[in-house]
């Protein structure tokens, strides 16, 4: 049977929704002390810069931004084949600070749990929260999160793809049936 991919997000989409999730984040912090965005490799580290970028519009001052890998965390490590491990850059002390982990696409939460894990081998946050642009359901794992873009109820057999142009900004999220 052939694919079908069902546009669930344009650009402008994206656009409102991250816009939303950034004024979310700022009110429940009350403003931008001690918040920085750690993203998840890849993809996550792409909306996490749109996310401070915004944030920094809202508020006129920049945040603490970092990028996390996960690829020597993640709990299937022993029965995938060998992933690429990528770079971890997180250029400021996370010790007491309000996290917010980003990611594109929420599904099982092993993803945030093993970010979650690598996080705390840096530091004491004060607390860390989740950010999302799309929450497809189907988790394995306690996981919630505190902010999303759309929620997309799928099947187990489909996916969600979150599409970035060559400047690293997301243009389309699609459902895609197999």
């Amino acid at each position: 049977m052939p694919e079908k991919t069902t546009v669930i997000l344009n650009q402008s989409g994206i656009e409102r929704a991250l816009t939303r999730i950034a004024h979310e984040i700022l009110e429940r912090n009350k403003g931008t002390e001690d918040l920085v965005l750690v993203g998840i490799r890849a993809g996550g580290d792409h909306l996490a810069a749109e996310l401070a970028r915004r944030i920094a519009v809202i508020e006129g001052e920049k945040i603490g931004l970092g990028a996390i890998d996960i690829t020597m965390y993640r709990d299937d490590i022993g029965s995938r084949g060998s992933l690429p491990v990528g770079r971890t850059d997180i250029p400021f002390d996370i010790d007491d600070k309000k996290v917010v982990l980003v990611d594109d696409v929420l599904f099982t939460g092993r993803t945030i749990r093993a970010a979650m894990d690598a996080i705390i081998d840096l530091g004491r946050p004060r607390n860390i929260q989740l950010a999302v642009l799309v929450d497809r359901g189907h988790r394995e794992l306690p996981i919630r999160p505190d902010y999303v873009g759309r929620n997309v109820p799928t099947a187990r057999e489909e996916d969600i793809e979150v599409e970035f142009d060559a400047n690293h900004q997301p243009r389309e999220v699609r459902l895609i049936k197999h």
